[in-house]
């Protein structure tokens, strides 16, 4: 337990290495681990304590891949450890991601790698990168020469990278391990999430190597391996959307989709458990899906198809059948894949969602089984893409055992063509 003014939290082991190496001088240290074993906890935990207790100015950098992914990760945990809210706040600048307090030497800097002003901008006295494994070299090097003290990384060991080759076996820098167990002896990990990851011990032994036990690995039998990340989705091309339904521990997550040529963008709308189907209409509306907008929704749900059809949506089944998985997964497969920086969560499990394999005949192979836990967005965005067709020359969705009503494909026949003109002119 470590106390400062007006801050009290839990520590684990990982703090204290982090400390450690900051005391003993070392240039950098390396946090290589699991999940959930407060890799990135801790690094903001500690930077906080060396902000409030160093006597001279320095400038700590935050880093993330993304700006969106620092909002969704380091930036939500450094205010829940200060037990504070970025909104309001007068410590800290939303324009400029800066967080700065009268009392403390430290002044915060939050910002993402993919911005090239900031990787080659000014100097800094300490840099955290998180989940380092995702920055690229070139970023990474360029904001490590520019930081004066002590750089700290954490990732998960999916697999070797540049830390590996360039930082693992210099004397000059620290490292520390972690796993999950680490969470559990500080007294911070809830026992629900225990019990979660150690379900993976014999279902998904990849996965357990890698995020259980924190050992260096390779994710092996990727789905989708290849794709990029972009701002934002184009303003043309053929738009739609596709619905994964969830409700207790799964997520009910909605994608809208972008297709150009062969170029597919997709973008994460909205991702949350225990909706009712009136309530993800709800979410719906509020995101501005039009009423007319094709949508494609998961084909063992008819049931909340129909209940949203009839809140006014254009919602349809997406190809169904035998094969009609692994047709799909060709279908997006067969496009150069893309998705918005602040899909975070699409992201992730794009990076994650991969074939299991078991042992048949005495043989360990690849199943056409996929890992469930990284599917919700990726099936959403399946359901599109394996249900669009083109229809008397304009692209249009018609499905594969989908019986929208007369009314309902009139309509959408006549926005397709609205659209298409539109796009003409």
């Amino acid at each position: 337990m470590v106390s400062a003014p007006s801050i009290t939290f839990k520590t684990s082991k990982v703090f204290d290495d982090i400390l450690r190496a900051w005391v003993n001088g070392d240039r950098r240290i390396l946090l290589e681990g699991g999940t959930s074993s407060t890799k990135t906890w801790s690094a903001i935990q500690a930077l906080i304590i060396i902000a409030m207790r160093i006597d001279e100015p320095k400038l700590i950098s935050c880093v993330s891949e993304s700006l969106p992914h620092m909002r969704r990760g380091v930036l939500r945990d450094f205010f829940s450890i200060l037990g504070e809210s970025p909104d309001n706040n007068p410590y800290f600048s939303k324009t400029e991601f800066v967080y700065r307090r009268p009392n403390w030497k430290g002044v915060f800097e939050f910002f993402g790698a993919d911005d090239a002003s900031k990787t080659r901008g000014p100097r800094r006295n300490i840099l955290y990168i998180n989940e380092a494994n995702n920055v690229p070299w070139d970023a990474a090097r360029n904001m490590d020469v520019r930081t004066s003290d002590f750089t700290v990384l954490d990732w998960n060991p999916v697999g070797q990278f540049w830390a590996h080759e360039y930082w693992m076996d210099d004397p000059g820098n620290a490292y520390s391990h972690s796993t999950y167990l680490d969470a559990v002896e500080a007294g911070v990990l809830p026992e629900q999430t225990v019990k979660d990851i150690e379900s993976y011990r014999d279902k998904d032994p990849n996965w357990w190597n890698v995020y259980g036990l924190g050992l260096v690995g390779k994710i092996e039998g990727l789905v989708h391996p290849n794709f990029e990340q972009v701002d934002k989705l184009p303003d043309s091309g053929f738009m739609g959307y596709g619905l994964d339904f969830g409700f207790n521990t799964d997520p009910s997550v909605l994608t809208k989709h972008v297709i150009i040529g062969d170029r597919l963008y997709s973008h994460e709308v909205f991702r949350q458990s225990g909706l009712t189907n009136q309530q993800i209409a709800q979410r719906m509306e509020l995101a501005g899906v039009g009423r007319y907008d094709p949508i494609y929704a998961d084909p063992n749900e008819p049931k909340s198809i129909e209940e949203i059809r009839q809140l006014g949506f254009n919602v349809m089944e997406a190809v169904k059948g035998p094969g009609s998985v692994e047709y799909g997964i060709q279908r997006v497969n067969q496009f150069y894949q893309h998705w918005t920086k602040d899909s975070v969560d699409c992201i992730k499990e794009q990076r994650n969602y991969r074939y299991i394999k078991r042992m048949i005949n005495g043989v360990e192979q690849y199943t056409d089984k996929t890992t469930h836990q990284w599917s919700h967005g990726i099936d959403s965005r399946r359901y599109f893409v394996a249900s669009h067709r083109l229809v008397m020359g304009s692209e249009i969705t018609l499905v594969q055992d989908c019986r929208p009503s007369r009314q309902m494909l009139k309509d959408t026949i006549n926005y397709a063509q609205v659209q298409s003109f539109r796009r003409r002119r």
